[in-house]
């Protein structure tokens, strides 16, 4: 082929310079007027004009020219010169020293400068958790990186300290008084406070010369938990010794024995105390001589339990304030927010739901000004000393090491009760265990019975105190009532069911039940017998809402929170009382204007949506419904306006009473039963306090009224009392672990995750005692080390064998007769009459006859007759005749019985299973009642004399001549053969049990005359050494509950190439780190290259399939190309689930599929092309509100896969999830809160 001609080069005409980069052969032009020069091997590239042309006629007129099959031009190599010393080129070390500045001390004139050595120079935010390194740069302050380190978690204890203290001598052999010295110094810590005699303490000797003064700061630091901090200064006993000596000199030479006073007996180290109790009742009357200038000032005078969390805060102590509905816990958290802006530092506040976020923007904006908000798609004022945010945000604010963290003095925790929910609760935890020491944290929670407990694992967790603060009362009681009224005559019929003084009226109950039952024998009456059920339909709700507004209208009870569980009812409700008007004409304006503003923020079309055309209509009539359905802006409107009292009846489901504070004069309960996911149940005494906390506005009513409607039956009596009057649910544990906790920590090689699982809420109570355990295994050491070796020499070789063989045959003896028991021939056999032997305190090996079989709700009793020695005195000393001390094979191999030495007597006892050794092969005929009834008739002292009867005498006599003609026990049920027990554990420990005994009768060293001394000391070594090995398991990783779901967890992301076999984070490990919900899935569909070639809005329709919450399936009518996709996406996560399920998870594939949801994929296609929201509503049967839920979560999912794509380096893909998240944020759907203007 012929090769293109160019024209000479010519370089000169151009004013460039062509350098290279590096050693990889990148390079670069750079446009600098002068000389052209340039670093590359063969000068600049050739450039002619009308190269462009002539490579297109070659190219496009004759495309033989072009050598497709030929590969000797394939590949053209130039030989660049090698220059090695360019590897050596290496950034310069960081700067060692600096100059500072000296500075006169009343004028301020400089007068000199000094140089001084700084220190950890070499840290970044890529190498260190410490708060030292420098900040990262300005863009990532706030967000941080998901490539740089989170800042050292309080309460982890690092392992390079552990390290050394293991490789640090100990320091017992050193010396303390120098040689030739009388005395010495002792250079023990400042805790030891009296030094041994003979010895003058250092630390007392300079504690009175105060050097530095930095002492007190490192006391408050280490402050002891057993008292307030800083105390541990002024318990020293020098401050006596000071006042007599007039010198040092004199101090140092008086006799060590005068100096120092004689060392006290050891006290019991006190138990440690986190959490602790305040008493709210007791009055706080030096409130204002301890604080006398607050930093926030309030138009009332604070409650009792205010003034004590405020307390507390000034001494920056960290509280948890568990309070009743409406106490006022925003007091706390608004003193909190006024010190930092005091201090200069900042608060962060977080809140489970973005609209509760919003709210506390507003209210706090009002009270602060300097506040910022930060959710998922608003970011206010990020630079403002106070920020809201929900705690997924602060959750990946930690984990990506944000800047906001270093100034950072409280984080409040509103509605930490939340900690319950299965989904989310888990984040609390995270967010906890990640925060670092310099924070304090303030928890705010509505009355849980666990408080103390909780408080506990955090100051455990943190190593410090937590004050918990608890309100006895609410500050407006509460009355119950039950209503049975349905119609105007009936309206009356409100029966008192619970007073204001917490009493139970069961007359009132009663009274509701005969009103309710007249009603239905008339209705019997006039519609024939059967109808005395409740057909619930919309007419007759109707009847029974009207009749109730207008009693509760009557008596001045509006406005009142109509609490509905499900969307559905709450609509028809509202959409019934058409006849309704509640509001007067000046308030109908009010609405109307209100109504105007808000709206003129919306499109046209969105303005004519149908849901805020009737919700309008509702509204100027004074009713309202807010749910999860609606849209989130006509939420907020009527939110306001019920807080402005100008909505006066609002049909709400729970999320109302989630945190909103919107209090209201009356409660009402549709009904008390609700659906919870999987099925219908009452409600929980907790989430009944909660929704009927909104009842009752502090200072505007005397007391709050809440009414439960009986539109059916009554419901019983016990299960309002249980709802009304139960304790609320205690904070529970939903610690579970993520992909994403799991790279987020595998990234940071000084973090473990077993570390983080220690510290969660449900490890707790195992943990709790660890301190304990590690005492006891001190001790239990010590004590091993005095032990005496046993001898275990000559005839006595065997017997550390002897003893291990004797311990396994006991256990294989158990878990087989724990099988056997368990099984249903086993129990089978067990009927009265049937001979056993028994094994419990009382008995060892002796024989019974069961009498009779009762089965509670958990386990079966066996009534048993059981032979037993005549006791000889009245003292029931002799009862010890249990285990023989030194078991001989005899003891171990078989059952050898008891018998009786003297008389024999009998008795009858209660068995449970595990107290019966062995069924024999042996039954007797007996009569089970009649013996019995003997028994307990001879039980009575008037009785006590009576011979037994002759079935008794029998019965005893029968199974003593069975113990005499078997002493080693007569022949037992077979289980495998006898019992058909065909279970392996059953069979092998059969096998091995016979084994057993065989090699205990060749046993050696029984024969021995030393074998009983010897034995014991060897049983007493074993046992301590087992004692330590359980608790060394209990202190190490292994006991951890979800340890192997941690390996199972690793081995799923070792398979998918996330981690390397050293635990080591790949890029696609640090691409699911970026992700904040369905990590693997959304990784693995970007590494597939499965979205790359979709359009933008075509990738925004498939991703609503991760994060729409309603189920259903996906039209016939979408494209080609989303069908496809569909199929893809399932593809990739069937992968995963399978590949879970190779590794052991419990969750199936079918499971892990089932999480997608693509029933609103063409609702986000359409509205991604640009459809208006008024089509869209039509396109499927999903309430508006949700669709926009969706669509708010999909354009934050948007927002994570582009930052990935970033990361990853494929601009392509991240333009794509830009142009994506922009096509969804439009109108309605992203139209901003109502709070945030």
């Amino acid at each position: 082929p012929s090769t293109l001609v160019l024209p000479p080069p010519d370089p000169l005409d151009l004013p460039l310079r062509a350098v290279e980069l590096g050693c990889t052969g990148r390079w670069e032009l750079l446009n600098l007027p002068g000389a052209p020069e340039s670093t590359l091997p063969h000068g600049l590239p050739p450039c002619a004009p009308d190269l462009q042309q002539e490579a297109e006629q070659l190219f496009l007129s004759s495309p033989a020219w072009l050598p497709l099959h030929g590969v000797e031009h394939s590949a053209r190599k130039w030989q660049r010169k090698t220059d090695p010393w360019s590897l050596l080129a290496v950034l310069g070390a960081p700067v060692p020293s600096d100059l500072q500045a000296q500075r006169h001390p009343t004028t301020g004139q400089i007068l000199g400068y000094k140089e001084v050595l700084l220190e950890n120079t070499n840290l970044s935010a890529t190498t260190s958790l410490s708060l030292r390194r420098p900040p990262g740069p300005a863009s990532q302050s706030l967000w941080g990186n998901p490539t740089q380190y989170p800042f050292w978690p309080d309460g982890m204890v690092e392992e390079g300290v552990l390290n050394l203290q293991e490789r640090v001598p100990h320091l017992s052999h050193l010396l303390t008084v120098p040689p030739g010295f009388k005395k010495g110094v002792d250079f023990a810590p400042k805790d030891h406070l009296t030094p041994a005699p003979g010895l003058l303490s250092l630390s007392c000797l300079l504690e009175p010369l105060d050097l530095g003064g930095g002492d007190e700061d490192e006391n408050e630091a280490v402050g002891q938990p057993g008292g307030p901090r800083g105390d541990a200064v002024s318990a020293s006993p020098c401050s006596a010794l000071l006042a007599r000596a007039s010198s040092l000199e004199d101090l140092v030479l008086k006799e060590a024995s005068t100096a120092v006073s004689t060392p006290e007996a050891p006290k019991p180290l006190p138990q440690e105390q986190w959490a602790i109790p305040v008493d709210a009742t007791s009055p706080v009357g030096d409130f204002y001589r301890l604080i006398p200038q607050p930093a926030f000032q309030w138009a009332f005078e604070p409650d009792v339990f205010q003034k004590q969390a405020i307390l507390h805060l000034e001494r920056h102590d960290s509280v948890f304030v568990a309070a009743h509905t409406s106490a006022g816990k925003t007091v706390v958290a608004e003193y909190a927010i006024a010190l930092a802006q005091k201090h200069m530092t900042r608060t962060i506040y977080t809140s489970p739901i973005k609209a509760l976020s919003n709210q506390k923007f507003r209210d706090f904006r009002n009270t602060f000004g300097d506040v910022g908000l930060l959710t998922g798609d608003v970011q206010l004022h990020p630079e403002a000393s106070c920020l809201i945010m929900t705690t997924e945000i602060l959750r990946s604010m930690l984990y990506s090491g944000s800047d906001v963290i270093r100034d950072l003095e409280w984080v409040i925790f509103d509605e930490v009760h939340y900690i319950n929910d299965a989904e989310r609760g888990v984040v609390w935890e995270e967010v906890l265990i990640m925060l670092p020491d310099h924070v304090s944290i303030i928890l705010l929670s509505a009355t849980v019975p666990n408080a103390l407990e909780f408080a506990d694992w955090i100051g455990r967790l943190k190593r410090r105190q937590i004050y918990v603060i608890s309100t006895v009362t609410r500050p407006v009681p509460l009355e119950h009532y039950l209503f049975t009224g349905n119609s105007p005559k009936t309206q009356g019929e409100l029966f008192l069911l619970l007073d204001s003084r917490g009493a139970f009226h069961t007359k009132g109950y009663y009274a509701a039940v005969e009103a309710k039952k007249e009603r239905m024998s008339k209705h019997a009456q006039t519609f024939g017998a059967k109808q005395p059920t409740y057909q619930g339909g919309p007419a007759q709700d109707r009847g029974v809402y009207l009749s109730l507004l207008a009693s509760l209208r009557t008596r001045a009870q509006l406005p009142v929170v109509v609490f509905t569980f499900s969307r559905g009812r709450c609509d028809e409700q509202a959409s019934g009382l058409t006849s309704l008007d509640l509001t007067t004409s000046s308030e109908k304006s009010e609405i109307h204007l209100f109504l105007q503003r808000c709206l003129a923020r919306l499109r046209g079309s969105d303005r004519q949506l149908p849901q805020v055309l009737h919700m309008s209509e509702l509204l100027h009539r004074g009713l309202g419904v807010h749910h999860s359905g609606i849209l989130p802006i006509l939420k907020e409107i009527v939110e306001m306006l019920f807080s402005r009292g100008l909505v006066k009846v609002l049909f709400a489901t729970e999320t109302f009473a989630m945190g909103v504070n919107m209090p209201a004069r009356t409660v009402v309960f549709d009904s008390m039963r609700k659906h919870d996911g999987s099925t219908f149940r009452d409600l929980l005494p907790g989430e009944y306090v909660q929704m009927a906390g909104r009842a009752g506005r502090r200072g505007l009513d005397p007391t709050g009224t809440v009414i439960l409607l009986c539109k059916g039956r009554v419901p019983e009596m016990a299960d309002l009392h249980r709802m009304m009057m139960g304790k609320p649910s205690q904070l529970q544990s939903q610690f579970r672990l993520t992909y994403t906790m799991i790279l987020n920590l595998l990234r940071v090689d000084a973090l473990r995750v077993e570390d983080m699982m220690k510290r969660s809420f449900s490890e707790f109570p195992s943990r709790k005692d660890s301190k304990a355990h590690e005492q006891t295994l001190a001790e239990l050491t010590k004590r091993l080390g005095a032990l005496e070796e046993p001898d275990v020499t000559g005839q006595l070789v065997d017997l550390p064998e002897y003893y291990s063989w004797g311990e396994e045959l006991t256990e294989t003896q158990h878990v087989i007769q724990r099988h056997i028991m368990e099984s249903v021939n086993g129990l089978k056999s067990l009927s009265a009459g049937r001979v056993v032997v028994v094994k419990n305190q009382e008995h060892h090996n002796a024989l019974g006859v069961i009498l009779q079989v009762s089965s509670n709700s958990t386990s079966r009793v066996f009534t048993t007759l059981v032979l037993c020695d005549k006791p000889l005195s009245k003292d029931p000393q002799d009862t010890g005749l249990a285990t023989p001390e030194v078991p001989y094979p005899d003891d171990l191999v078989g059952f050898k019985l008891f018998l009786p030495e003297g008389p024999c007597d009998h008795t009858v006892i209660k068995l449970q299973p595990g107290d019966i050794a062995a069924i024999t092969t042996k039954v007797l005929r007996v009569n089970g009642e009649k013996i019995l009834e003997d028994f307990s008739k001879r039980q009575q002292p008037k009785f006590k004399k009576d011979p037994p009867l002759a079935a008794v005498t029998t019965a005893v006599q029968e199974l003593l001549r069975l113990a005499q003609a078997h002493p080693a026990g007569p022949p037992t049920l077979d289980p495998v053969n006898d019992l058909q027990l065909k279970d392996v554990s059953v069979v092998e420990g059969g096998l091995r049990a016979r084994k057993l005994e065989e090699l205990i009768r060749g046993a050696q060293c029984v024969h021995s005359p030393r074998f009983p001394a010897q034995y014991l000391k060897l049983r007493e070594r074993m046992q301590i050494q087992k004692e330590m090995e359980r608790l060394r398991f209990l202190l190490s990783d292994q006991s951890l509950l979800l340890l192997p779901e941690y390996h199972q967890r690793v081995e799923v992301l070792r398979t998918l190439g996330y981690v390397d076999e050293a635990g080591t984070v790949k890029l696609a490990g640090r691409v699911a780190c970026a992700m904040s919900s369905h990590e693997l899935l959304l990784t693995e569909l970007m590494f597939d290259n499965a979205l790359s070639t979709l359009r933008p809005e075509e990738i925004a329709a498939l991703l609503s399939g991760l994060v729409c919450q309603s189920p259903g399936d996906a039209g016939d009518q979408l494209p080609n190309t989303l069908k496809q996709g569909i199929e893809r996406v399932r593809a990739v996560a069937k992968r995963i689930g399978e590949v879970q399920v190779a590794c052991g998870l419990n969750q199936t594939v079918e499971e892990f599929v089932g999480e997608l949801n693509f029933g609103l994929v063409e609702v986000v296609y359409e509205w991604a092309r640009g459809m208006p929201f008024s089509e869209l509503a039509g396109l499927s049967g999903t309430p508006e509100g949700l669709i926009v839920r969706c669509i708010q979560r999909l354009a934050e999912m948007c927002r994570s896969l582009r930052g990935a794509a970033r990361l990853v380096g494929e601009p392509v893909l991240g333009a794509k999830m830009e142009t994506a998240a922009t096509l969804l944020r439009r109108d309605i759907v992203f139209a901003a809160s109502l709070y945030t203007q």
